[in-house]
This record gives C-alpha cells, sequence and structure tokens, in this order.
C-alpha cells in the first residue's frame, strides 16, 4: 500500500509536537517546529501529528506524502453550516490535482503549510482512516447520519490508487448502515463502481462529478492534475450505466474562460448526453487563500483579464451581483435547452441585502440531483429540516 524505498523517516520526537493532520481540525494548530531536514523545502512546517513517515517516489514528481496515524476521521459539520449532511470525511489533506481555484485552499493553512504550492504537493495521507472508521461507526451512540466524502479535498486523487483507502471506507460506511455521498473529479472512482452498487443496495448512496468545462486545453492548464473533461464524461455514463445516479457539480464557470453561450451549451449538451441526474452551476468563487492563487494565475496566464478580475471581484469572494444574475440567466436557458429544467438553474441565491448579516451578498447553494442521498431513503424517512434546506457549499 505504501512506499517504502522512498520513504523519509521523521525525525526522533516528530510525532509528539503539534499540528493539526491527524483529526483534521481547525486552525491554530501547528507551532513550526524545525522538522525533517530531508522532506522538502517545507520542513520548517513539519512534522505533524500522529506522523508515520514521509514519501517521495518518482511517480509523484514534486509531491510528498506525509503518512498519519488518524485517531478520528469522522468530521462534525459546524451548527448553522446548512450543510446537506451532518458528517464528513478526508482521507486526505492537500489535492495533487493542484486546481487553481479550489476554495478548500486556505485549509491547508491550518497544518502550517502555505495555500498555494503546498496545497498540491505536500498531502497528508490518514493510512489507517478504513479501520478508525469501523470503530467510530460501532459505537452505541453513531445515529447512522448521512456521511459526505469529497466536501474538501478529493478522495479519489492520484494517491487513492497507491494507498486505496477508499474501499474500506465505503465498506465501513455501508456494513454500519450509514448512508453516504461521494463527490470527486477523480476517474479512480469507476474501480469501485462494483462497491458503490453493493453498498447502494445496504444504504442510501449519492454520487457528485465536478465537472465545469469542456475544453481540454482549458482543464489542463486550470487543474493540471485532474482527467481531462472527456474522461469525466465517460465517468458520469459508467455510474449510470451501473445504475447509480450521478449529479454534477459544474462549478466553478470562469468568467471571460468558460462562460460563452458556446462553452455553456457544450458543457450542459455533454452532460445530458452523458446521462447527469442533475447539474448545478455557478460562478468562480474566491474566498481567502484561494484568491491569492488564483489571481496570481490570472495575471501570469491572462495578463489582459487580470484588471477585469479585480474589478468584477472587488474585495470580496463573490463576483458582481450584475454578472452572478447575468450568468444565472445564461444558465437557466441552457440547461432548460439540454432537459435540465427540472432543478435551479443556478447554484447561488441571494438572501437580500440584510443588514444585519454583516454580508449583503450572502449566498447558498444547491446540490445537483443524484449527488447526494434522497431524503426519503435516510432512517425514519426524513432528514434535518433544517440540514435538508439549501446548504452553504462553500
Amino acid at each position: 500500500m505504501r512506499w517504502d524505498a522512498q520513504a523519509l523517516e521523521p525525525a526522533p520526537g516528530d510525532n509528539a509536537r503539534i499540528a493539526a493532520a491527524a483529526g483534521g481540525t481547525g486552525p491554530g494548530a501547528g507551532n513550526g517546529g524545525t522538522g525533517n531536514p530531508a522532506v522538502t523545502s517545507t520542513d520548517p512546517l513539519l512534522p505533524l501529528i500522529g506522523l508515520v513517515r514521509s514519501v517521495t517516489t518518482p511517480e509523484f514528481a514534486g509531491v510528498t506524502f506525509h503518512e498519519v496515524t488518524a485517531k478520528s476521521v469522522l468530521n462534525k459539520v459546524a451548527a448553522g453550516s446548512r450543510m446537506p449532511f451532518e458528517w464528513t470525511i478526508n482521507p486526505y489533506r492537500g489535492c495533487s490535482h493542484a486546481c487553481v481555484y479550489c476554495f478548500a485552499r486556505k485549509s491547508h493553512t491550518y497544518l502550517d503549510f502555505d495555500a498555494g504550492l503546498d496545497f498540491d504537493s505536500q498531502v497528508v495521507v490518514k493510512i489507517n482512516a478504513a479501520e478508525v472508521l469501523r470503530r467510530e461507526l460501532a459505537k452505541p451512540s453513531w445515529g447512522r447520519q448521512h456521511v459526505a466524502l469529497g466536501t474538501n479535498t478529493d478522495p479519489y486523487q492520484r494517491a487513492e490508487g497507491r494507498y486505496q483507502l477508499m474501499p474500506g471506507i465505503i465498506g465501513a460506511l455501508a456494513d454500519s448502515g450509514t448512508p453516504l455521498s461521494i463527490l470527486t473529479k477523480g476517474t479512480l472512482l469507476a474501480r469501485d463502481i462494483p462497491l458503490l452498487k453493493h453498498a447502494a443496495a445496504q444504504v442510501p448512496v449519492g454520487v457528485g462529478i465536478s465537472l465545469a468545462m469542456t475544453d481540454e486545453r482549458l482543464s489542463e492548464a486550470v487543474e493540471p492534475g485532474t482527467p481531462g473533461p472527456r474522461a469525466r464524461l465517460k465517468l458520469i455514463t459508467r455510474l449510470r450505466e451501473a445504475g447509480l445516479p450521478c449529479g454534477v457539480m459544474a462549478m466553478p464557470i470562469l468568467p471571460w474562460l468558460s462562460d460563452s453561450d458556446e462553452a455553456l451549451d457544450s458543457l450542459f449538451g455533454s452532460l445530458a448526453a452523458a446521462g447527469a441526474t442533475g447539474v448545478t452551476a455557478g460562478a468562480l468563487y474566491l474566498k481567502p487563500g484561494t484568491r491569492e492563487w488564483f489571481m496570481q494565475w490570472i495575471a501570469k496566464e491572462h495578463p489582459q483579464l487580470a484588471g477585469k478580475y479585480r474589478r468584477l471581484y472587488g474585495t470580496g469572494s463573490y463576483a458582481s451581483k450584475e454578472y452572478r444574475d447575468w450568468l444565472s440567466g445564461r444558465i437557466r436557458y441552457f440547461k432548460a435547452r439540454h432537459g435540465f429544467s427540472g432543478s435551479q438553474g443556478f447554484s447561488h441565491r441571494d438572501l437580500g441585502d440584510d443588514p444585519g448579516s454583516g454580508d449583503p451578498r450572502d449566498e447558498e447553494a444547491q446540490y445537483p440531483a443524484g449527488s447526494i442521498p434522497e431524503a426519503s431513503a435516510f432512517p425514519g424517512g426524513q432528514r434535518d429540516p433544517a440540514a435538508a434546506a439549501q446548504p452553504t457549499l462553500f
């Protein structure tokens, strides 16, 4: 499962130092020890709690895997988040997909890594995730609430082919009677289709694919570590042919890069042809950590757009209301044109200028049909009504 020849052993005492890898907890987790100077140029950011060893291999040039043992893998969603699930699992922290727009980049700073190159190249692997999960699910207090995978970093990034954590996680959830959902860009998911079919016979299962463009060249530029659009479209078809649901998160739509009528028509037409059960689409979201990395990329790769992006986003995370209104109209048109008119056309819904909210652009997001289990399939027949409301995606 792991690489022995390329292992870089942690220095004595590393496991006892304070950082936050194993539990996936929040800010303030790292004190920036000296770490193991043999690993990478980011050595001062290491070590991590539960660190077993750090590994490099020619198969993943430029990427270091930090293998940790976790004490817990079930993460409770914060109260009031309005997510349509209460629990998540992230077997990996950091992601070799290297999407320049990834909203989860800032979460890497909680480990004392940076939100830019470190997020792409310093990947934390919870090597005992399945074993720990089985223990947690066996507790009498576990209520078999829906557990979501892929909410922070992709569980089917390339390293999953080597570590093979997901089969054990899926099996543990299904065997315990726990509904589950997966959101991914990784076509490695196809490996686990038989396992997901078996799980779907035991518990409610949702599957979501993230795909927001059909332009292979643009995809290679902005999400260089992911399988291309054609490969993900084939995966959607394979999932549907296997009798599994498959909703698509068509996010982010990139202003001036993937928001033309031609691009949107191609996207929704391709998703319809592939058999997607539902689609949610929305504009690029630039939260702190992501914003700086993306704007740096735009300035380098598309300097003629740098000023336009600064004006469109101002000092915030969202594109202007005028742009979002325009894009929502185009999305509704092309969704209807390709048979997706049964669901809301745009992922973001403005809540109005409530001076008490602190943000007049407070927005919510909607998950597409098929990406999460139906409420009627849950134990007792209903999800928590508050959780069933439109969730905040980011």
